[in-house]
């Protein structure tokens, strides 16, 4: 049975676990912003998919209801 660890190296531990799952959502943040480059390159908005994986992420009623005020807001000021 190995004897627990002190704070100070529950600490250590923690720290280390934090560091390397940044530099992992450091990775996954290139490899977003190159698939983003890649579609750019096939022709697709970058700016539009980003506006398309935001809304996808969104739960259907939610959307909705942001379409609508979005709708509401537009009439408002005469770009509908």
């Amino acid at each position: 049975m190995s004897a627990p660890l002190s704070a100070d190296d529950q600490l250590r531990l923690f720290v280390e676990r934090i560091e390397r799952l940044e530099e992992e959502k450091r990775g996954v943040a290139d490899d977003i912003r190159d698939t983003y480059g890649e579609a750019k390159s096939q022709g697709y908005d970058p700016k539009i998919m980003r506006q398309i994986v935001k809304l996808r992420k969104m739960e259907a009623h939610a959307r909705q209801e942001m379409e609508l005020v979005l709708e509401t807001y537009k009439a408002a000021l005469g770009l509908g």
